[in-house]
């Protein structure tokens, strides 16, 4: 069982609002359109979303990524030996990358596998179980990867500012 973890913890004040409430349902839609997933959970902390998808609460999400990635592996379900992380703010993400590197993970690539473009680490990533316990409070970042180049499919995007929004997301129909 592979599951997924959609960070959406952080108080998005670069943004100047809780950008998870605009870019968690198209996260959300493309993590469904996978393959290779089984379970989802979204973790919050600086904001609630209006969301169908199990949430995880963590109370130290101030503490770093790190923290919010514990919180949402603790939620998994027993069963998971993965778990891919997907970062909410990524509303372009293609369903295929996960599928991608995930099939690297099975294929025994390593306990933890990313997506690259342009020869540089992105997201998502895979987390075998054997490193769930290892997490960092900076993360996954901290945690060496074989990268899995997926620049054919597109970085997923990463909105920091409401001028980083594809027109897509802002309800505009272009990219």
């Amino acid at each position: 069982m592979v599951s997924a973890v959609v960070l959406a913890a952080g108080a998005a004040s670069r943004f100047g609002s809780p950008k998870q409430r605009l870019l968690l349902a198209p996260v959300l839609e493309r993590v469904r359109r996978t393959r290779s997933i089984d379970e989802i959970v979204v973790v919050v902390g600086a904001h609630e979303v209006d969301t169908d998808a199990r949430v995880v609460r963590c109370p130290e999400w101030e503490r770093g990524p790190g923290a919010s990635l514990r919180c949402g592996l603790a939620g998994l379900s027993p069963s998971a030996a993965a778990a891919v992380v997907v970062l909410a703010d990524g509303p372009i993400l293609a369903p295929e990358s996960i599928d991608r590197i995930v099939a690297a993970w099975r294929e025994g690539a390593g306990d933890i596998v990313a997506a690259s473009y342009g020869g540089q680490r992105g997201h998502p990533l895979v987390l075998d179980r054997r490193l769930w316990t290892r997490i960092p409070d900076e993360g996954a970042r901290a945690l060496e990867p074989v990268l899995v180049p997926c620049d054919d499919l597109g970085a997923p995007g990463d909105i920091d500012v409401p001028e980083d929004l594809p027109g897509r997301v802002r309800g505009t129909g272009a990219e």
